[in-house]
């Protein structure tokens, strides 16, 4: 059961990731994932392929003892794949029971989004990778592409 202490202590930590979004670059565009997902960012790390997996999930990682699926977010997106080099990273995300990579070309900053700053996507025809937007979000005059990270982890 929880305690009006546990409750006070939640509320708290909810308000200190509320609106932040880590934000990251895939191929000169900016996107952002909620931070209440994120456990770690990581180096890239050597990575064993599995066969008869989806393109997009480039295998698994041995992080601390923990084997982690990796997803290269180029390709799931469909787009051109890159040669890793030193800005490469992985982003350790936590989604209900499972922990999950995400290999983005560079790792950008922590953004704070308040709400009134988040916008609904264009209604418009959508293209593939439009799917895994939640929603659009302003920072100063720039503009983040922010995941749906249950879309965008479930297999069509």
């Amino acid at each position: 059961m929880a305690t009006v202490q546990n409750m006070i202590d939640d509320e708290r930590h909810d308000d200190t990731i509320k609106d932040q979004y880590l934000t990251f670059a895939i191929e000169g565009e900016d996107y952002g994932v909620e931070i209440a997902y994120v456990k770690e960012i990581i180096k890239m790390t050597p990575i064993t392929k599995v066969p008869e997996m989806p393109n997009f999930i480039e295998g698994l990682i041995n992080l601390r003892g923990d084997l982690i699926g990796v997803i290269d977010v180029r390709k799931r997106f469909d787009k051109q794949p890159k040669e890793h080099d030193e800005e490469t990273c992985i982003i350790v995300i936590m989604y209900e029971d499972y922990t999950l990579g995400m290999i983005v070309d560079a790792v950008q900053e922590t953004a704070i989004i308040p709400k009134e700053r988040i916008f609904a996507p264009p209604s418009a025809k959508l293209s593939y990778a439009n799917q895994f937007i939640r929603n659009i979000g302003k920072v100063g005059e720039e503009v983040k592409l922010l995941l749906d990270v249950e879309r965008f982890l479930a297999q069509e």
